[in-house]
């Protein structure tokens, strides 16, 4: 059983962030044209999961196939798009911190989504916050439900992100 636990914000998880992601680049150079932190970690004072979320958007989408093999040289196994078209998802090597890892190509919907996402929580204190209480509520009440945790939290997010569309002009 892995129970949906959250925690109060760990300023140490932009530097582990940081650590992973110079990893990333190395392993990944000349394929990736951006590693970003995303997800509630990425927030700063935000609570969390206290695992690292990280997208790594591909200057082209011809390099998946090479950037699957480099990250599968170092540890990650490949897990498909986990019923997300456009995004691969890759389990992090049992020796490294706990992270989620994806890679997307050019123009990919849920990486924009998840930067969105990101920097509107990060410039609205007052929706983060309220991000956070229901993310402690969901958890106590599925606690050993990750799925429908993170069915309950859909509404929230989607209504954050046409918050951020129409901030930034989008929406």
């Amino acid at each position: 059983m892995n129970p949906v636990v959250i925690q109060d914000y760990d300023p140490l998880w932009p530097q582990l962030f940081e650590r992973l992601r110079t990893r990333l680049a190395v392993v990944l150079e000349g394929m990736a044209d951006t590693i970003e932190h995303v997800g509630s970690t990425s927030v700063p004072g935000l609570a969390a999961k206290p695992i690292i979320d990280i997208d790594v958007l591909l200057t082209s989408s011809f390099d998946l196939p090479r950037a699957i093999a480099r990250l599968a040289s170092i540890g990650y196994e490949h897990r498909g798009d986990l019923g997300i078209a456009g995004r691969e998802a890759f389990r992090a090597p049992r020796e490294e911190s706990p992270h989620h890892l994806y890679v997307c190509p050019p123009g990919n919907i849920p990486y924009l989504e998840h930067i969105s996402f990101r920097d509107y929580l990060r410039s609205h204190q007052r929706d983060a916050e309220a991000y956070a209480e229901l993310k402690r509520t969901l958890a106590d009440k599925f606690r050993n439900d990750r799925e429908a945790y993170n069915e309950a939290k859909g509404e929230f997010v989607r209504t954050i992100l046409r918050r951020a569309a129409e901030s930034s002009g989008k929406g």
